[in-house]
């Protein structure tokens, strides 16, 4: 058995997992401006509130598997990212305080401070991560000793700030389409005048995003080229991003949502596709990418961890399948109510 292929796909599932579902909290929390009350803006924080650190959850799984699958990955990366990590988890631990501490004072002005640092925070966080990953798909400069040589600045390249800036417009659309599933009345109307204004600054940047990919990431397409059938993850994709307004003209809310997560999942497994067996590229010396084969743990760790994640990954399932059940539906404020 491949246990090397086998964690690749793994820890695809779940960095997918958490940008769908994390995505939309993050979506959301641009958006909480769009509340023109204190109430709508309660209502907004409210959506995600049962579920948000939930999501948060495949994160930490992520990265703990990660760690523990790839720790040459891991290592080079965490080290090389420093900077830019840690400043993402400065703005992921003001976005959970500006959760928890906005409701605590019932004045204005305290309210209004928080809802600033909880839209700021999440714009941050998926324009660090979009960054991030751009730079992991495009390509660093790596050694022979698999160590990164490079500071923060060249990570602020064209590319991989076009890359986030998608990143920000595809989330902020998901966020825009869960919290119509989520709300009614006037907020419900309001968020609706909104949404294909996101949609279309979303397709404008993907298909720019898209255009600079095949301009400038040419081993991205070896596989492609290789197998062929590969093209269908980008068909799917954008037959996805279409679906969305015909989906919204027949008032299926929930369905454009799931289009949308559609989106995020095909396109993000498409670029992965391409860079299989690469974790992370490695330029100009591509001869120097760590792979899911010259960096992993040995082959007992690896099958060990298989028989964790056989347990634990259905365990989180059912969790988050029971959660989002009982929550289903528009949002309702109680006295527990953020």
């Amino acid at each position: 058995m491949d246990y090397n292929l086998i964690w690749y796909i793994l820890l695809t599932v779940l960095f997918v997992g958490y940008i769908i579902l994390d995505g939309f909290d993050l979506g959301v929390g641009m958006q909480i401006k769009s509340g023109k009350t204190d109430l709508d803006r309660r209502i907004i924080l409210n959506s995600i509130g049962p579920v948000w650190d939930g999501n948060e959850v495949w994160l930490i799984t992520a990265g703990g598997a990660l760690f523990a699958a790839f720790p040459h990955v891991y290592a080079t990366i965490f080290s090389g990212y420093y900077t830019a990590f840690m400043l993402f988890l400065l703005v992921l631990i003001i976005r959970g305080v500006s959760i928890e501490f906005r409701s605590k004072v019932e004045t204005q002005k305290w309210r209004n401070l928080w809802d600033n640092l909880f839209m700021i925070a999440s714009y941050l966080i998926v324009l660090l991560l979009g960054v991030a990953f751009a730079n992991v798909f495009a390509g660093i400069p790596i050694d022979a000793e698999m160590e990164y040589h490079g500071g923060l600045l060249p990570l602020l390249n064209p590319y991989a700030v076009v890359f986030g800036l998608m990143g920000v417009a595809g989330l902020r659309l998901h966020g825009n389409l869960y919290l119509l599933y989520k709300t009614e009345n006037e907020l419900y109307n309001n968020l609706r005048k909104r949404t294909m204004t996101n949609y279309y600054v979303f397709i404008v940047l993907y298909i720019i995003t898209i255009i600079y990919t095949i301009a400038t990431q040419n081993h991205l397409f070896t596989n492609y080229n290789n197998y062929p059938v590969l093209y269908l993850l980008p068909i799917l994709a954008i037959i996805a991003l279409l679906l969305i307004p015909v989906l919204l003209k027949k008032n299926t809310d929930l369905k454009a949502f799931f289009a949308q997560c559609g989106v995020i999942a095909f396109t993000l497994i498409s670029i992965i596709a391409g860079m299989f067996p690469n974790f992370v590229v490695s330029k100009p010396e591509l001869a120097n990418s760590l792979t899911a084969y010259n960096s992993a743990s040995s082959e007992g760790t690896l099958s060990t961890m298989f028989i964790i994640a056989l347990i634990g990954v259905p365990l989180i399932l059912i969790y988050q399948i029971i959660v989002y059940r009982v929550f289903r539906g528009k949002v309702k404020l109680e006295e527990s109510s953020y």
